[in-house]
């Protein structure tokens, strides 16, 4: 049996007087475009073999909002998605700022079987939502994540 491809990602989160915000990610290209609940992720991409999961965190997010994060790392351990993929989570405490967002590009035929070739980003848009904001939109596969940050963070600073 073939093995379950791996993921690996970055739950950013950032605290204010209004409370705690995550920053997720939307895919880009077209068949993303008009899909909105259940769309958005957590910044994240393939594990090379025998890469580190933590690193490959990092790298794909740094290819995906143009910045290498570089704070702590917390896990958040694994979730399967619906296709099998198999993601590990990362909780980092950040403030990415969203004017500094520049994700890398894919290149796709596109319309499909017409011979033309189109560069898309791989992530077209960042923002920084409320917990329960995020939970409307991130693929409900991903929800845990923002469940076990919950609990991370329940009363008690992380990170100073």
């Amino acid at each position: 049996m073939a093995k379950a491809a791996e993921s690996a990602g970055i739950l950013m989160f950032r605290r204010s007087a209004s409370g705690t915000e995550v920053l997720l990610v939307h895919p880009g290209g077209p068949f993303w475009k008009r899909r909105d609940a259940g769309a958005w992720t957590i910044p994240k991409g393939e594990v090379e073999p025998g890469e580190a999961t933590d690193y490959a965190a990092r790298r794909e997010f740094a290819e995906e909002l143009g910045v290498l994060p570089t704070g702590a790392l917390l896990p958040l351990g694994s979730i399967r998605q619906r296709a099998g993929k198999i993601v590990h989570g990362f909780a980092m405490e950040g403030d990415f700022d969203l004017s500094r967002f520049a994700s890398n590009v894919f290149e796709m035929e596109w319309p499909p079987e017409s011979g033309r070739f189109a560069e898309f980003p791989e992530v077209d848009r960042a923002e920084w939502l409320s917990p329960d904001a995020a939970r409307g939109k991130i693929n409900p596969a991903q929800i845990p994540f923002l469940d076990r940050l919950a609990d991370l963070t329940a009363g008690q600073p992380l990170f100073k």
